[in-house]
């Protein structure tokens, strides 16, 4: 059966192998030979390697660079202000500039039409009221997806992220048909709503969610789709190279990987690219923004990929969803925590002598409970916990929930960082 091809289904998403492999290996081609001309950090990337921009022909030859990951761009950029010799553009020709955390400066194009792929997919359309509840504050999220929303003709509700009773307000007033953030803020809407004597399938019109920042596990799906009639979607994206990499169709069978990135599958101890099945960490090289030279980045999330084909007659090879995380990066309720830069807030208290940040579940909800032991127990406890709280939410860009003060060596030297003891069941 033919394919009805439209603006946002298209010759790109239903090309043969052989035909992505062509695609791919020239786009990749034109991509590093800009950025190695124009991006000094590119340039030392290739020269601390050894080669040459001539000898990367195909995605396979990426192997022979390294994979660049989230703590390498914040160093770069702290000894390279602003951007850490990544941009490969002069500065007066820069359109908009993101803030990930780190802090992480993140140039942008104004248009990525692209990205509204993974929103038509999931069903959105004109006539769609559309609420956004990801931060238009600092990070990209927020106005990429509201831009990538409107290319599909939606209206867009310009909600930003908690106020979770003025949310369900707007939700009830504008009779919003969909719903972007994370899965685990929607659940929170509902059982608010729910608090308020709503009931959500007569007395809202939410149609359809599109998730991102955090895991869809199959029992939450279940009980958005099952007991509330709301069509449920995931994509897969991180700010640092630019956005969405993967999202599902309606046969929900995997995240197409989008053909403006090249995204590698890979061992993260040696780089080196792995084959269908086998579980490694996503690198993704962006080929899009010709002036971000972020060449092969670790996104700290482990994978594994499939090819066979998808009847919704997408033909790119899909991904499995995320089963871990590789490196020193956590995300948390759609933002990363990175160990190393969380341990520096911590430990700038002079009065903490061991740390442990514990990342749990609790009703559908990402927690984070910080356990501290004290060099001296009759600091006031009060006064750290605020600081602490206050300057990890600074920098870390999320806040912690609880802060508990343990006694003296219950926390090992081994076991001091991030432990992540949540279960995607």
């Amino acid at each position: 059966m033919a394919v009805k091809k439209d603006e946002y289904f298209d010759e790109l998403e239903t090309m043969s192998p052989a035909a992505r492999e062509k695609h791919l290996n020239r786009k990749l081609i034109e991509h590093i030979n800009h950025v190695y001309k124009y991006a000094p950090a590119v340039k030392k990337l290739f020269d601390r390697a050894g080669i040459s921009p001539d000898q990367i022909r195909t995605v396979k030859d990426l192997e022979k660079l390294p994979v660049t990951r989230k703590t390498d761009l914040v160093d770069m950029q702290k000894a390279n202000l602003p951007y850490g010799g990544v941009a490969a553009i002069p500065p007066e020709d820069i359109e908009r500039v993101f803030i990930s955390p780190g802090p992480i400066y993140e140039i942008q194009p104004s248009s990525i039409k692209w990205f509204a792929r993974s929103f038509w997919a999931a069903g959105f359309r004109k006539g769609d009221v559309v609420v956004n509840t990801f931060t238009y504050h600092m990070s990209p999220a927020g106005i990429l997806f509201h831009e990538a929303i409107r290319d599909c003709g939606a209206t867009v509700v310009v909600a930003g992220t908690g106020n979770t009773d003025l949310q369900i307000q707007i939700m009830k007033d504008l009779k919003v048909t969909g719903f972007v953030g994370t899965p685990s803020f929607l659940m929170t809407v509902i059982k608010r709503a729910e608090e308020m004597n709503y009931n959500l399938k007569r007395d809202f019109y939410l149609k359809r969610a599109w998730f991102t920042g955090e895991m869809l596990p199959p029992s939450l799906r279940k009980t958005f789709e099952g007991d509330y009639d709301i069509d449920t979607y995931q994509a897969y994206a991180v700010t640092e190279p630019g956005g969405a990499i993967a999202y599902e169709c309606h046969q929900k069978s995997g995240m197409h990987l989008m053909d403006e990135y090249v995204t590698e599958i890979v061992d993260p101890e040696t780089g080196k690219q792995l084959g269908p099945g086998e579980i490694g960490e996503i690198v993704t090289t962006q080929l899009f923004n010709k002036n971000w030279g972020l060449i092969r980045f670790g996104t700290g999330d482990l994978s594994s990929y499939i090819t066979e084909p998808c009847s919704c007659g997408r033909t790119a090879s899909r991904i499995t969803g995320i089963v871990g995380r590789a490196g020193d990066a956590v995300k948390v309720r759609g933002m990363f925590v990175v160990a190393r830069q969380a341990e520096q807030v911590i430990m700038s208290f002079s009065q903490v002598a061991r740390h442990q940040l514990v990342v749990g579940r609790r009703q559908h909800r990402d927690e984070m409970t910080l356990k501290v032991e004290l060099k001296d127990t009759s600091a006031d406890k009060a006064k750290l916990t605020e600081g602490i709280n206050k300057k990890f939410q600074d920098t870390c860009r999320i806040k912690i929930d609880k802060i508990e003060f343990v006694v003296q060596d219950s926390i090992p030297e081994e076991k001091q960082g991030i432990v992540d003891e949540r279960k995607w069941e």
